[in-house]
């Protein structure tokens, strides 16, 4: 049945894009709409700047954000197995009282 379900979508997804591709008609870009005025291109430097740089600066300066504000108890954090607590739970002081 696995088998039958894979086929199905396989062909649901390549029936799918050629479909767009055939209906998106790449020739119809080429003629210039009445009052389209495009600006100038960007510069290779200038498209690596808006597209790759800028969200990776954005995505450093929001991570930077949450570590530096992060004020969960360090009892509620996740340690991960083999490595050692620094803070005592409450059920380790209370077993010890």
């Amino acid at each position: 049945m696995d088998k039958k379900n894979a086929l199905r979508a396989g062909a649901l997804a390549a029936g799918t894009t050629l479909m767009m591709l055939l209906m998106s008609s790449p020739a119809l870009a080429l003629t210039r709409d009445d009052g389209d005025d495009p600006g100038t291109g960007l510069s290779v430097i200038e498209t690596l700047g808006y597209y790759v740089l800028a969200p990776l600066a954005l995505f450093v300066v929001i991570a930077g954000l949450v570590m530096a504000l992060d004020r969960s108890k360090p009892e509620h954090r996740v340690i991960t197995p083999g490595t050692k607590n620094k803070t005592k739970t409450k059920a380790e002081v209370a077993a010890k009282a």
